[in-house]
């Protein structure tokens, strides 16, 4: 009986304790729910997996893009050479200097003169010269302020130090280039190829150290594109958007275009940023174009499919080959930052202040004057925030050109 009554007594405590805890109860909605958590769940693994691998394949092109750059040492050249004044600053100026060059060569990268063909699609004719129409010298901050892209006028008056005299700066790549032709031609050199890249990398230095002496600032790395180049990247991305207040034409340089908005690619891109006959203020609203179009075009590049699909980055990487040359110290991802932040509007556009437009030089050129103290003066400023606006066009031309506006939508030009 005892052994029965504590039997009892145990049983009585079970089910006290029993009637203690909660009691759960799985409905089929809580069921569900949790199936759906754990799949939604599992839906994010394979998304980031997915995202994860697609940025790979990314990184992997764009490694092959930097890979099938052409490269050149002018940069560590141009620090070396002793034809112009160190920048002021020394070596370390607050800001990464990235110099980017439009040429308007009839060589490709490997030195080998372009087909009747291609000259006829780029609206121009073959010729032994090279000028540098194209010149803007892009600066970030150390301190991660807002990075500017300063652009320098092709007929601005520097002194060349090979000719003992003024020249525009868009001639100064030229004229080293056929003086170093001359001296390999008279030492017995014979391969064209080789005389060409040779004497290119020389042009390259005095246009770096040309640079340095008119803005105060050291290049660290350089960007080359040319005008072929143009051609084969707009192709690639399908054209680039621009506008224009006004209908245009310029026999010269073959752009005729009409008012208002509208896509610009292959021989139409080429004309639109050489056009500066017929517009009101010549080179200084070319180089407004310039800078709209670079703009329009980094937007177009990271708006479109470009980096995602592989035929499109495959004719990429063949123009790179063929029409752009940087210095190995710059990564092919460098560009895609800096296209990212033109076209988010995180680089102010602006040109050197200058003191007169169509001055005439000693040979009656046309040229544009500066005062260098002003230039590297405004240029130095750029670092300091807020950043100055471009004072616009005074009387006599004093001041800079406007800066385009950088903002989504297509500003129109003149």
């Amino acid at each position: 009986m005892a052994t029965d009554e504590a039997t009892h007594q145990e049983a009585d405590v079970v089910e006290e304790a029993a009637a203690d805890e909660p009691v759960v109860q799985t409905t089929p909605g809580r069921r569900r729910r949790s199936r759906l958590l754990v799949a939604g769940q599992i839906l994010v693994g394979l998304v980031s997996v997915a995202a994860l691998a697609a940025m790979s394949l990314v990184y992997l092109r764009i490694d092959e893009l930097d890979q099938s750059k052409n490269t050149t040492n002018a940069v560590e050249e141009a620090q070396r050479g002793p034809n112009m004044p160190a920048p002021s600053g020394g070596d370390d100026d607050g800001a990464n200097d990235i110099l980017i060059v439009g040429n308007d060569s009839r060589t490709d990268m490997q030195g080998k003169p372009l087909s009747a063909r291609v000259l006829r699609e780029l609206r121009t004719e073959a010729t032994e010269t090279t000028n540098t129409d194209t010149l803007i010298l892009l600066r970030i901050p150390h301190d991660g302020g807002r990075a500017s892209a300063v652009s320098i006028p092709r007929d601005t008056s520097v002194h060349v130090p090979e000719r003992n005299r003024d020249e525009k700066i868009n001639g100064v790549y030229g004229i080293t280039k056929a003086l170093t032709m001359e001296r390999m031609v008279a030492g017995g050199e014979k391969d064209r190829a080789k005389i060409n890249v040779e004497s290119d990398d020389e042009g390259r230095t005095s246009l770096i150290q040309a640079v340095q002496g008119l803005t105060g600032v050291r290049v660290d790395h350089y960007v080359e594109v040319s005008l072929y180049g143009f051609y084969l990247l707009t192709q690639t991305i399908d054209g680039v958007d621009v506008c224009l207040n006004h209908s245009t034409s310029d026999p010269d340089s073959g752009a005729r275009f009409r008012k208002g908005p509208q896509t610009v690619r292959g021989g139409d891109a080429v004309a639109f940023v050489r056009q500066r006959k017929n517009l009101p203020r010549g080179d200084l609203d070319r180089i407004v174009r310039q800078q709209v179009f670079l703009s329009s075009a980094m937007r177009k590049l990271l708006t479109s499919d470009l980096l995602t699909n592989n035929a499109k980055l495959t004719g990429l990487q063949d123009a790179v080959s063929k029409t752009v040359i940087m210095d190995g110290g710059l990564h092919f991802l460098d560009l895609v930052n800096l296209a990212q932040a033109m076209s988010s509007g995180d680089v102010q556009f602006t040109t050197i202040p200058v003191e007169a437009v169509g001055a005439r030089n000693d040979r009656q050129q046309s040229i544009i004057v500066v005062d260098v103290a002003k230039v590297q003066a405004f240029v130095k400023g750029l670092l300091t925030p807020p950043a100055p606006q471009p004072a616009g066009m005074g009387a006599g031309y004093e001041g800079t050109a406007p800066a385009a506006a950088v903002q989504p939508g297509v500003p129109c030009v003149d």
